[in-house]
């Protein structure tokens, strides 16, 4: 082991003490009525301060990007204030925060909208997926409603609009959602952008919405504040890709005026390292890597392999930071390791969320 994990690193404006960041995982524990995050979301990310970065929850921009039930907000004062509380506590103990934006695009239901409207979507292409609820069981994602030229430019300003929110909330910077088949990646894909005007056909037209909205939040709060997650080849929530690799390499060109505090990869099948790989060599700054523990051995090994070869400069990861909050002290000892509740990743109380218990110390010597 060569330590690369503990080795610093630069992204925008932050000094990084280390190389394992915090995966964005939703985590279903906002409130139901209004996307406001609560004090236990505070704690549980105040718990996870030791990450080199935490990437936190998708999080919408606009009634209509929300995708799951209980998902946070950042377009109201509400979900403003409530996040502060959360940056707060997770500076106060020497923590870095990002806010992940995410549009979820036809992943949405009309029962999550108060006008009980349809989803909106680069093409009226259903997923073929459902939403989980508590009280009416899985709702199939009903066919969406193909944006117009005029509302995709409304939702490039609501990412600008939830991008100041997020500084104003205390953010070191925020993530764009452009992977696992959301509504960036659902433009990006042919599989669910059948559109043919400017937005639709070749590589170069199903690239623009992602390009305008990493322009859009660059021009509105930096570029070194700004991120963005993409997911080559992923066939997350329906969405297919036939020409993946044309198309990300025609991204990754097409955002190299814009120096991003990182790129963010999600790996999904070790297959797609070919991608990947193209990716690393064409993109010149940050690389951020989550492959998803592809291997079937440890995580943070597996991180530290990829760091030292050079295919990363920051992994990260979900369940492992999720269960244990003091990971960074569980890999300087080389383990143990908690595992993660599956049955609470999603929604409920503080069970699986705040209650994963630290590594006990060591025992003092006699002397």
């Amino acid at each position: 082991m060569t330590n690369k994990i503990f080795t610093s690193v630069r992204i925008g404006r932050l000094d990084l003490p280390h190389r394992l960041a915090m995966a964005p995982m939703t985590r279903s524990r906002a409130s139901a009525d209004g996307g406001v995050v609560s004090e236990l979301t505070a704690e549980y990310y105040e718990q996870r301060a030791g990450a080199a970065l935490i990437v936190t929850e998708g999080t919408q921009p606009r009634v209509r990007g929300q995708g799951y039930i209980q998902t946070p907000g950042i377009h109201t004062a509400d979900q403003v204030a409530a996040w502060r509380k959360v940056t707060d506590r997770v500076h106060a103990a020497g923590g870095r925060i990002f806010l992940q934006l995410l549009h979820a695009g036809r992943i949405g239901h009309p029962y999550l909208y108060p006008d009980g409207e349809l989803p909106e979507a680069p093409s009226a292409v259903a997923s073929g997926e459902s939403l989980f609820t508590n009280d009416q069981g899985l709702l199939p994602h009903p066919v969406p409603r193909e944006l117009t030229a005029d509302d995709i430019g409304e939702i490039v300003r609501d990412f600008a609009a939830g991008a100041r929110n997020a500084i104003e909330a205390g953010f070191d910077g925020v993530e764009l959602h452009g992977a696992n088949g959301y509504l960036i990646h659902q433009f990006l894909a042919d599989g669910a952008n059948r559109r043919t005007d400017a937005y639709g056909g070749p590589a170069e037209n199903r690239i623009r919405f992602a390009v305008e909205s990493v322009r859009a939040v660059s021009e509105a709060i930096g570029a070194d504040r700004t991120a963005l997650r993409i997911s080559p080849g992923n066939n997350a929530n329906g969405v297919t890709e036939s020409d993946a690799a044309e198309v990300y390499a025609a991204l990754v060109a097409a955002l190299a005026p814009y120096p991003l505090a990182y790129l963010h990869i999600l790996e999904a099948a070790p297959e797609l390292r070919g991608v990947t790989e193209r990716v690393r060599r064409d993109w010149a700054g940050p690389l951020m890597l989550n492959a998803m523990h592809h291997g079937g051995g440890d995580p943070v090994e597996d991180a530290e392999h990829l760091l030292a070869a050079g295919t990363a400069d920051i992994v990260s990861l979900g369940a492992r930071w999720l269960a244990n909050p003091d990971l960074l002290a569980r890999a300087r000892a080389g383990g143990p390791y908690n595992e993660a509740d599956e049955a609470t990743y999603y929604g409920g109380d503080h069970r699986g969320y705040t209650d994963y218990p630290a590594l006990a110390p060591l025992a003092p010597t006699a002397g």
